[in-house]
């Protein structure tokens, strides 16, 4: 068989509760990015670096995270797909490895992205829940939720809802925003295109405030109009936040 190299598209979960998130700094191994990159290394004998579709932030969670690698054809998909589950830790796994055309980019071809918080609200604590979502006390108006959610949908200058933004552009699309609840457990799925450095935490945040009565309905176009971080709700932690899935076109 000759050898040349082939693109690999990865399927990742993982529960971020003990790593500092997706990216990888420098030698550090609380990062899910250098615990794949040092098993795929050591099973090609080289350096491997994999691209993600994104950068988690420390303690948020992934069903469906998306990376992409270059190496060569010397084992199959499932020669791969086999090493990698046996040495990953327990809390990273890989449940899919194809072969794509040489143009595919894990982050550049992203046409939507799927993040889902959830809110524990109730009197207590879930000692079940407690790992994957965040704890509100408080009674939540989820009706004045929904009403505000509203105004985040569509493109948007977010840079009031983003943490040290460095991004030129900060004009987002989000496509869609849907809250449900099921006895104390609320949640809130966020989809759009792509999302600035805590984005989409601080837009949870606002509309906990919201649902607290903190905030009036009419802050989301304030911030909007200014561009000022401050107006904006707090950052929810980052344990209750999913990264759900990745659409290519």
């Amino acid at each position: 068989m000759s050898i040349e190299k082939q693109n690999y598209k990865m399927t990742i979960s993982y529960d971020g509760t003990h790593y500092k998130g997706w990216q990888r700094l420098k030698n550090d191994e609380k990062s899910i990015q250098f615990k794949i990159e040092r098993v795929l290394s050591e099973l090609y004998k080289s350096e491997i670096k994999i691209i993600g579709s994104g950068r988690t932030d420390a303690g948020v969670h992934a069903l469906c995270q998306i990376a992409n690698f270059h190496a060569e054809n010397a084992y199959s998909t499932e020669e791969i797909y086999r090493y990698v589950n046996h040495y990953l830790p327990e809390d990273i796994a890989v449940s899919n490895i194809e072969i794509m055309d040489e143009q595919f980019h894990s982050r550049f071809n992203v046409s939507e992205k799927h993040y889902q918080y959830k809110i524990w609200n109730g009197i207590h604590s879930s000692v079940f829940e407690r790992k994957n979502s965040y704890w509100v006390k408080d009674s939540l108006n989820i009706s004045k939720m929904r009403e505000a959610s509203k105004l985040l949908i569509g493109k948007h200058n977010f840079l009031g809802f983003s943490s040290k933004s460095k991004k030129k552009n900060t004009i987002k699309d989000i496509y869609n925003i849907n809250i449900s609840s099921e006895g104390s457990m609320i949640s809130i799925d966020i989809f759009g295109e792509g999302f600035l450095y805590n984005m989409v935490r601080i837009i949870v945040g606002t509309l906990i405030e919201i649902g607290q009565s903190k905030k009036d309905i009419d802050v989301i176009q304030q911030i909007f109009s200014s561009g000022i971080r401050e107006e904006a709700g707090f950052t929810v932690p980052g344990k209750g936040l999913c990264l759900v899935n990745v659409t290519y076109n």
